[in-house]
Order: C-alpha cells, then sequence, then structure tokens
C-alpha cells in the first residue's frame, strides 16, 4: 500500500536497486502518481527525479524533459523541500535535458537553443561555472556540424567545475572530437585513461570502449580491439539506452569481417527495433544494422534469415530495404530541423567504409551462424600467399605450371589441379596435343583426387583412384609412375592410427581410422613392390646425375621421373613401416622397429645418393616422431635439425614448416618457448607463403598460443588461441574449437581480462554448444564462467550458472568432493546477490557435504564470507549472527587433524581471527577486536614466508582499531613501523607502502 510518504519513499528506494528497464521505468512513473497526493512536495521532487533516470537510462529521450519541467516549476515554488542532493541535481539535469532535445528532430534548434540561454541564466544566478554551459553549446555543433571549431575551443578550454560531466565521460567527448577530425591517434591517446580503466562510471568505459572500435582497427591494434569488443558488449546489449553502443558493435563486427558475429549481436537485441523514444540514438543503431546488412548482400547472403522488429520473419535483403527507409526518413527529419547536411554525412560515411582486415579478426568465440560467401567476394578471398602463381586461362598453360610445381613439390599445385578437373567437367579444357597423351592427363588427376580422398579419410576410394591411376600409366609404358602410385595406396590401406600429420606433400594421410584389412598382405606388397624398383633400378640404373633439386624433366617418363618416383617408392614402403611401428607399445622392441629403422635408413641413404635432399628429411621426420613417442627426446631433436638442414639443402622452403612445428613442440616439453615460438611463426609463414592448403594450421596456432603463455606473452596466447579456435571451427572440428576456448578463457582470466574470459564462457557454454561436452569439461567451464562472472560483481548470474553447474554434478556419487565446493561457492555468491534463503539452503547443503567429502578450508572460507556479508547487509543488528558463523567456522577447523592434507591450520586460524576482528570493529566492539586481530597476526607468524602478507594485513586492521577505535595513535604507529619494516625485509614492498601510507596519516593528525 503506498498511503503514506514513509511508503512511496521505501517504494522508490527498492526500485532505485533494481537494473535500468522496462519495470524499472513503468514502477517509477506509477510512483510518481503515488507521489502527487501528498501536501510537501519532498517525496514527489524524489519520485521525479527517479523517473527522470530512468527514462535518461532506458533512451526515453522524447519524456525527460517534461519531467524537468514540473521539477523546475517545484524549484521555483518550493525550493525549501529540496534536499541539498536534490538541489544540485536541478542544476546538473539541465545538461541531460539539452542532449535530450538534441534527439528529437521535432524540435527545433531555436528551442534548444533558449533552453541553454536558460541554463546559462540560472547557473549565473547561482553563480556557478560556465564550462558546462559551454558543453552544450559544443554538443549542439557538434551535431549540426555548424561552428564547431569554435564551439570546441569555448568548452575545452574552460576549467572544469563541480557540475561539468565526469571526467570519463567528458574524456569520451574530447576523444570522439578527435575521432570525427580524422585524428584516430590523439582520440586514442585522450581515451587511454578511459580504456585502461583508470577512469569510469555508470556509463563508462563501455560508452568509449564502442566508440574506439574502428579507431582501435584502423591503428593496427586488433588485439586491443577484439577484448573491447568483448567487455564492452556484455555491457550494452539488450539496454535501449544504449541504441547508439550496439549499432557501433554491429558496424565493427561488419568491418571486422564478423558478419556472423553481428547477426548474433542482432538477434540478442531486437527489442531495439521498437525503441523510438531517442530518434537520433534509433537513427545510429538503424546505420550500424544497415552497414552489417550491406556487407552481408554484396557478398551474395541477402536471403539469410536474420533478427529484425518483431512480428514477422526476416531476410538480409528484406530487413536491409526496410531498416534503409526508416534510417533515411529519419536522416531527412534531423538534417531538415538543422537546416545542415551534418547527420546526413555521418550516415553516408559509416555507409561507406569497408572492411579494415584482409580476413576476420578472430573473437575468441563460438560461432552461431555461419555465412558462406559467394565466390569472388571480398570475403571469400583471404589473404593471398606471397609466392601463389596466378591460375592460368590457357588450358595447356594451366596443365603445364600444374606439371612444373608437381614436379618441384610445390603445395601449390593442388590449387591448379583442382582447377584442371573444374575446367574439364565445364568442358572449358580441350585436349591438346601440346600436353602429350590424353591418358597421361587423366592418370594425373586420378592421382590428384586419390589424394584428396585420402585427406578425406576416404582410403578405400582413395586407394581404387590409385589403382587406375596404375593402370593408365602402364598403358603408357610408365613402370616407375605406375609402381610409385601403386605403392602408396599399400602405405595409405596401412593407416589405421591417428598421426600428427604428413612428413611431406605426396605423403600419405593422417587420421584415417579403421582396421589394416590385412597388415601381412600389406607388407608383402610393399616387399614385392621393392623387389620390382630394384628390377627397374638395374634396367634404368638411376644416378646423382639424373636429378637436382628444382629441376624439372619435360620428358613423361625421363630420368629425373624416374628417381622422383623411385624415391616415392621407398618413401611408402618406410611410412607403412612407420605406421606400423607405432601400433606397438611405446617400449617394445623387436622385428618391426628394425623393420621401421632399416626403411628409414635405406630411404634417407638412397635420397642422399641421389642429391634428393627432401627426401631424406621425410626420413628424419619420421624416425624423429617415432622416437619422440618412444620418449627418446633427445634423438627426436637431433633428427628434426638434421631435417631441417637437409630442407635448407632442398630449395624447396615450404618443406620445413612441418618439422618446424613437430621441433617446437618437443622445445615446448623441455621448457625452451623462445625457439619454439621462433620456430613456429616461421612454420606458418611458409605455409601461407607457399600456398600450402594441407598444413594443420588450427594446431600449429594452438600451440603458438601455449608457446606464447610459457614466455608470459599473454597478448600473443590470447591472439593465437582465438585464431586456432576459428581455424578449428572452418575446418568443422567444433570439439577442439571449444577444448581451445577454455584454453582461452583460461589464459584471459589470469591476465587479468576476466570480463573477456567471461565473454569467452558465454560463447562456448550456450546451449547447443554446451551438449557438446562431456561432464568433467562442462563442469570446469561453468566452474570457471561462475567464479568469472563473481569477479565482475554480477552475483546473480555467477549464482545462476553455479545452480546449473550443480545439476551438472548432481550425478556424481563417485566425487563427492565437486559437491561440496559447488555448494559452498553457490552459497556465497547467492549471498553477494542478496538472495539470502536460497543462500542459506546451500550453505546448509555445502555443511551437510563436507561431513561426507571434507573440504574443510573451504568451509571455513564459507563462513567467514557469510560473517562479512551479514555484517554489510544488517549491519551491528547482524552480529550476533555473524559471530555464530565463526564460532561454526573454528569448530570444522578445530576438527581438522593437524596433518590434514590440503590444509593450512594456521592459515584457517589467522582467517578465522582477522574476518572476527573486522566483525567486532563493525560493532564497535573495538578491544575484543584489537584482541582478535592480534591473535590473527600471531596465528599468521606460524606460516613462515607464506604467512607475511596475511600477518601485514592484519596488522593493519590491528592498527586501525587502536588508532581510529581506541585512540592510541603513538601505540598504532609503533607497531605498523615495525611491520613495515619487516614487510620490506621480507621485499614486499607494495605492503610496506600499504603500511606506510597509514602510518603517516596518523603522523599528521
Amino acid at each position: 500500500m503506498l498511503d503514506t510518504p514513509e511508503a512511496v519513499v521505501e517504494a522508490l528506494r527498492e526500485n532505485h536497486d533494481r537494473p535500468h528497464g522496462l519495470q524499472r521505468t513503468i514502477t517509477a512513473e506509477e510512483l510518481v502518481e503515488a507521489a502527487e497526493p501528498f501536501d510537501k512536495p519532498d517525496v514527489l521532487i524524489t519520485a521525479l527525479l527517479e523517473l527522470m533516470t530512468s527514462y535518461e537510462f532506458t533512451g526515453e529521450h522524447r519524456k525527460s524533459p517534461v519531467v524537468f519541467a514540473r521539477l523546475l516549476k517545484l524549484w521555483e515554488t518550493a525550493p525549501e523541500s529540496f534536499s541539498q542532493w536534490e538541489a544540485h541535481q536541478v542544476f546538473w539535469r539541465f545538461k541531460w535535458v539539452t542532449t535530450s532535445l538534441l534527439q528529437v528532430p521535432e524540435v527545433p534548434l531555436a528551442a534548444i537553443g533558449g533552453w541553454i540561454d536558460q541554463m546559462r541564466t540560472r547557473y549565473e544566478a547561482a553563480d556557478h561555472g560556465m564550462q558546462p554551459v559551454a558543453a552544450m553549446r559544443y554538443h549542439v555543433a557538434s551535431h549540426t556540424g555548424a561552428g564547431v571549431a569554435e564551439a570546441y575551443d569555448l568548452w575545452a578550454t574552460r576549467p572544469r567545475t563541480e557540475l561539468s560531466d565526469c571526467e570519463a565521460c567528458e574524456t569520451r567527448h574530447l576523444a570522439w572530437h578527435q575521432v570525427s577530425s580524422g585524428d584516430d591517434a590523439g582520440a586514442l591517446d585522450i581515451w587511454r585513461p578511459v580504456l585502461d580503466g583508470a577512469l569510469g562510471c555508470s556509463e563508462e568505459p563501455q560508452m568509449s570502449q564502442a566508440r574506439a572500435l574502428l579507431p582501435l582497427l584502423r591503428a593496427g591494434r586488433t588485439d586491443d580491439a577484439r577484448s573491447h569488443h568483448l567487455t564492452g558488449y556484455r555491457r550494452v546489449r539488450g539496454n535501449t539506452g544504449m541504441q547508439d553502443e550496439v549499432g557501433l558493435h554491429l558496424e565493427f563486427c561488419a568491418l571486422s569481417r564478423n558478419e556472423g558475429r553481428g547477426l548474433e549481436i542482432l538477434a540478442e537485441n531486437r527489442p531495439l527495433f521498437e525503441a523510438a523514444g531517442a530518434p537520433l540514438a534509433r537513427l545510429h543503431f538503424l546505420t550500424g544494422v544497415e552497414v552489417l546488412l550491406a556487407r552481408l548482400v554484396e557478398d551474395g547472403n541477402a536471403d539469410t534469415a536474420v533478427a529484425g522488429p518483431p512480428g514477422r520473419n526476416w531476410n538480409a535483403g528484406e530487413l536491409l530495404a526496410h531498416v534503409r527507409t526508416e534510417a533515411d526518413r529519419l536522416t531527412t527529419a534531423f538534417d531538415a530541423r538543422n537546416a545542415t547536411t551534418a547527420v546526413g554525412d555521418h550516415r553516408r560515411a559509416r555507409l561507406a567504409r569497408r572492411p579494415l582486415l584482409d580476413r576476420p579478426l578472430p573473437l575468441g568465440l563460438r560461432p552461431s551462424v555461419t555465412l558462406t560467401p559467394a565466390a569472388g567476394s571480398t570475403a571469400a578471398a583471404g589473404p593471398a600467399p606471397a609466392a601463389r602463381a596466378e591460375v592460368p586461362d590457357d588450358f595447356v598453360s594451366l596443365v603445364r605450371e600444374a606439371r612444373r610445381m608437381a614436379a618441384a613439390g610445390h603445395p601449390g599445385e593442388t590449387r591448379l589441379w583442382t582447377r584442371i578437373a573444374e575446367r574439364l567437367a565445364e568442358g572449358t579444357g580441350p585436349h591438346d596435343d601440346r600436353l602429350g597423351p590424353e591418358d597421361l592427363l587423366h592418370a594425373e588427376l586420378a592421382a590428384h583426387r586419390a589424394y584428396r580422398l585420402a585427406k578425406e579419410e576416404r582410403v578405400p576410394e582413395s586407394g581404387a583412384e590409385l589403382e587406375r591411376a596404375a593402370a593408365l600409366y602402364e598403358g603408357l609404358g610408365m613402370p616407375w609412375h605406375a609402381l610409385a602410385a601403386r605403392t602408396r595406396a599399400l602405405a595409405w590401406a596401412s593407416s589405421d592410427l591417428e598421426t600428427d600429420g604428413e612428413a611431406a606433400h605426396e605423403d600419405p594421410v593422417a587420421d584415417q581410422g579403421g582396421q589394416v584389412p590385412d597388415a601381412a598382405a600389406i607388407r608383402a606388397g610393399l616387399d614385392e613392390a621393392l623387389r620390382e624398383a630394384e628390377r627397374l633400378q638395374a634396367e634404368f640404373p638411376l644416378t646423382d646425375g639424373d636429378l637436382g633439386e628444382g629441376e624439372a624433366d619435360s620428358a613423361a617418363d625421363g630420368p629425373a621421373e624416374r628417381v622422383r618416383e623411385y624415391l616415392s617408392v621407398l618413401f611408402s614402403c618406410t611410412f607403412a613401416a612407420y605406421r606400423e611401428a607405432l601400433r606397438q607399445p611405446p617400449e617394445a622392441t623387436g622385428p618391426v622397429i628394425e623393420r621401421f629403422e632399416r626403411h628409414a635408413e635405406r630411404l634417407r641413404a638412397e635420397a642422399e645418393r641421389l642429391s634428393v635432399p627432401h627426401q631424406a628429411a621425410n626420413a628424419r621426420q619420421l624416425a624423429s616422431d617415432l622416437a619422440g613417442r618412444r620418449g627418446d627426446t633427445v634423438r627426436a631433436e637431433e633428427e628434426l635439425r638434421a631435417a631441417l638442414k637437409d630442407v635448407d639443402a632442398s630449395a624447396r622452403p615450404w618443406r620445413g614448416s612441418r618439422p618446424r612445428a613437430m621441433l617446437a613442440q618437443i622445445l615446448l616439453c623441455k621448457d625452451e618457448p623462445a625457439e619454439a615460438v621462433e620456430l613456429l611463426h616461421r612454420a606458418l609463414s611458409d605455409a601461407t607463403r607457399y600456398d600450402d592448403a594441407d598444413f594443420a594450421l588450427a594446431p600449429t596456432y594452438a600451440l603458438l598460443g601455449h608457446a606464447a603463455t610459457h614466455l608470459g606473452d599473454s597478448g600473443g596466447a590470447v591472439r593465437h588461441l582465438s585464431e586456432a579456435a576459428a581455424r578449428f571451427d572452418q575446418d568443422g572440428e567444433h570439439e577442439q574449437a571449444a577444448d581451445v576456448r577454455l584454453q582461452l578463457a583460461d589464459v584471459l582470466a589470469r591476465s587479468g581480462q576476466q570480463a573477456d574470459a567471461v565473454a569467452v564462457l558465454e560463447s562456448v557454454l550456450s546451449d547447443e554448444a554446451a551438449a557438446a561436452f562431456d561432464g568433467r569439461m562442462l563442469a570446469q567451464a561453468r566452474l570457471t564462467l561462475a567464479r568469472g562472472l563473481r569477479e565482475l560483481g554480477e552475483y546473480l548470474p555467477a549464482a545462476e550458472e553455479f545452480l546449473r553447474l550443480a545439476d551438472t554434478v548432481a550425478g556424481w556419487e563417485d566425487d563427492r568432493a565437486v559437491h561440496t565446493l559447488v555448494a559452498a561457492e553457490a552459497a556465497s555468491v547467492l549471498a553477494m546477490a542478496d538472495r539470502w534463503d536460497a543462500a542459506g539452503t546451500a550453505y546448509e547443503r555445502a555443511v551437510a557435504s563436507h561431513a561426507e567429502a571434507p573440504n574443510p578450508a573451504l568451509i571455513v572460507h564459507m563462513m567467514c564470507e557469510f560473517a562479512r556479508l551479514t555484517m554489510e547487509a544488517r549491519g551491528a543488528e547482524g552480529l550476533d549472527t555473524a559471530l555464530d558463523h565463526l564460532a561454526q567456522a573454528d569448530g570444522v577447523r578445530a576438527a581438522v587433524p593437524e596433518d590434514a592434507e590440503d590444509f593450512t591450520p594456521w592459515h584457517a586460524r589467522g582467517t578465522v581471527h582477522y574476518r572476527r576482528a573486522r566483525v567486532l570493529a563493525q560493532a564497535d566492539r573495538f578491544p575484543e577486536a584489537l584482541a582478535e586481530a592480534e591473535a590473527a597476526v600471531a596465528a599468521h607468524e606460524n606460516g613462515g614466508e607464506h604467512g607475511e602478507v596475511p600477518r601485514a594485513e592484519a596488522v593493519r586492521i590491528a592498527a586501525l582499531i587502536e588508532g581510529n577505535g581506541l585512540g592510541r595513535l603513538k601505540e598504532a604507529i609503533a607497531r605498523l613501523t615495525a611491520a613495515a619494516a619487516r614487510c620490506r625485509a621480507a621485499d614486499l614492498p607494495e605492503a610496506a607502502h600499504i603500511l606506510d601510507a597509514l602510518r603517516q596519516d596518523y603522523l599528521s593528525r
């Protein structure tokens, strides 16, 4: 019942604690009506201020000036009814009204100017400085584009006053002026304290984060842009008072080539299409939507389903037309009101922007929308490898270039053979006698198809293509080619276990799975292939003069080709032996291992005799991998370093990417990350430069992320793990992508980027994505997310995650300790969220679970947290309850044996005494509080060097109680002097500085 002023005030207080949104605004309107009948206007004043706040922060700018006009009337008729704070708000909110009127195109500029004149008159009468008035005139000039420079000078050169915008908001306006002037670097320099977190308010840094996104991209600071998008968007999503900022995030997604992410944001903010209370902010939102949709349509995705205004289904093309019409209407209205083209010019400039990156900026988020760019679109084209040759239009030239690259072993041949097959299928690749027999081209294409099929783990089909190629080669009188094709088919058929990748471009393919149909038959077939190779070699002897690296033989079956195919046969036999060796236990010895060593040595020796060092490198790579798996990392490293020397001698630099990545893994195991990082960067660079589409980019980026973590380079780790996750998704490896994102979130959290980590985890744990996790991984992810939300002060969402986590682990009867952990942490965060009934239930559940699966350190911490939170919520009235929690903590602590694992008695004793000291001090029971603080100091003495930091904190509390509570400054100063000296001796300068600062404060009194 709201029939008394006290009831309305209490209802206003409750409403003020609600988050901004429709429910708070509606309640504020109802409370104004409830406050109107009372004789004294003081309650109505409070209600009107609360309603104006609700309008301001939910984008209802049309209504805000009307409320303020009522306040002004009351200010004139009953100024004594305004508290000191409310009187200050009257002058403060003149600024809100000016910016609100600018938002509405129906309000004439003359009316806005008159309002600013009234503001100036009232400020002068109250002896307030004019800087806020100059700021309002600048905002009008900036909006209309008329007299901007002069207005800026009049504002920016005046000193700040108590009625100036907060420093964080003013910094945003100063920086945005530089962006509008084309000075991104100057803007980012001005923005630094806000973006770094040194300045903030209820609107910052999220408003600046949105505005800084494109300047950061243009400045090449992609890591910062990624971070500010992740953290900034979380703070504005779904907020009708942040339409402008949501539009800027949509524009960022479009220009960083993350259109799919943009569609997710559009879906999450669908209600903003109906928010019409701030027309200018609505226009800016619609412009961001238009930038995104225009990119989609341009890339051939006009028919893609998108989220638009509620009430119907939309595709990108339809919504673009709808948004464009509405935005055009608003633009015309503002430019007509302003008698300038400034608003339209700004919109046209945004729509004219092109993507700022060559490929999507990895955000580290799980994509829920996958787009397929149209062929030839800008989004479809990635960065061109430096050594990628043009695809010839002339068919003869195309085939010749493919053969040349194949002879050189260049990975770019794949793209050319694919194009040849397409031309033949299209009927635009007629046979030409200059290319030799037609069957030769068909054989080459069959071999290429076989390779691609093997990459897709379709080994039987791959083998059939190789048999087809072999038959064609035999018909052409090319026995070496036929033998090599059949040997390769046998080797690939033996690939039944997962491997780390290929050793060379023509190598058999990893991850084929399945069972070897007849290992003995395959081995016999390979032995027969070797005998055939020896017979052919006796008939056509091969010497080192037949082939030099990089040479190509114009003859279909000349000496150079024969050498290549001979070594290919040897490699296939070596690879099959290697696969068979992998099936042995790591410690096994005997004929299988010996067979591999024999084949590898023969391949290496023959490659060296025939001056083909890249095949020697292949032999060494296989030997290295097998040695590493068998625990001989010394030999593994030696073989890889020798293989890289062979690659350097081969004039085939593209062969170095795989051995470099393998060597980097070994070096990381040896804790030598610096060289590993260098090797991985070179591997990735060469794979891109030489168009090696088969190189495992995603795992390599993941490995590079780990290496960067070992080096303490958290920025590099975030960048590379984000790239790895994106590439795993592109490859359809979504489980690996999810695992990498969990690692990414861990790196972000450990580096202090908790909001970024939470954004990544929320993406990973969407309903669809979470279903792919096993129970343990899902639980760990939810726990990390819940803790992250708690760290950000988002207690209710954190509690919800803990409750989901409880559901996830409910069936874990074999791990009851997890139940204790989840219940205890859920209890604390529910109390932080002011959900005391649920917190009490979780508290009791944690205590009961502790009886079955003890975790005394956690339970003691929970009980101490409840004591703290009880005092915060109830003050001195909660003392008995808080002390009861601490008594329970003492009971838990005392019941633990001194030698119990994972429990530190001195720390637990010190923690309880410390908390009891603070609780008693809050209740003004200072002598008892001091005794508890000293008991905490004594307890932490037993911790040795590990106890120094908590001991110093306990001393600080003792000194505060002694100096402020008991008025014994001299004793407190002596205590602080001794403790600071002890901290310096223990190399704890920060703790010493804190104690010294308190000491200086006491000395100055």
